[in-house]
């Protein structure tokens, strides 16, 4: 049985028409805007969402920030929980005459901040980066407020218990504009 030889193939050139292409994307539902104003080249960009909307725009010597707090919040907790009495006279420039526990819980709270720091330095996702910024917000808030009211019901302002607060009042400024500059929107390109 001879075969007859088949008539050559016709293609549509829809690729080159410009006309179908478009209709075809019309259907498809890609190549115009979503809400957020992004324009998806294909229908797995439109599902899966553009990564780069996710990648966080950080904020100049941000890392080196975290890395000295995580350094700083490890050394303080460990010379809190080794030297709880030295700690305490350095910062208010008398001895310690109650239990040092509650020093060295101090220092145990201080090491569990430091682990955040930690993970905060190593991490690349915004709202861990974020939330470990405000924890260290916290951290200094609260201590300033609990240092504070230390001294005032000592009657004493030593020097080195003035720079410590002074320090916290730097660090809490510098940690929340880096909080409020990592947390606000990024203008469209």
């Amino acid at each position: 049985m001879v075969s007859k030889p088949h008539p050559p193939l016709m293609k549509k050139h829809s690729q080159t028409d410009l006309i179908s292409r478009l209709k075809s994307r019309k259907i498809l539902g890609v190549g115009g805007e979503d809400d957020d104003g992004e324009v998806h080249r294909s229908k797995i960009s439109q599902m899966l969402g553009n990564e780069m909307k996710f990648a966080v725009r950080e904020p100049i010597g941000l890392r080196v920030w975290i890395l000295i707090s995580a350094v700083g919040f490890t050394a303080v907790a460990l010379m809190a929980l080794v030297f709880p009495n030295q700690l305490y006279e350095v910062a208010f420039e008398e001895e310690l005459s109650s239990p040092s526990i509650s020093i060295r819980l101090y220092g145990g709270a201080l090491l569990s901040l430091s682990l955040i720091m930690w993970n905060g330095l190593y991490t690349a996702e915004k709202i861990i980066i974020q939330w470990t910024l405000l924890s260290e917000a916290c951290y200094f808030a609260v201590q300033f407020l609990v240092t504070s009211i230390t001294l005032m019901e000592i009657g004493i302002l030593p020097h080195a218990a003035m720079l410590l607060l002074l320090s916290r009042v730097l660090f809490l400024v510098v940690t929340m504009a880096y909080y409020y500059h990592l947390g606000r929107k990024q203008k469209k390109i």
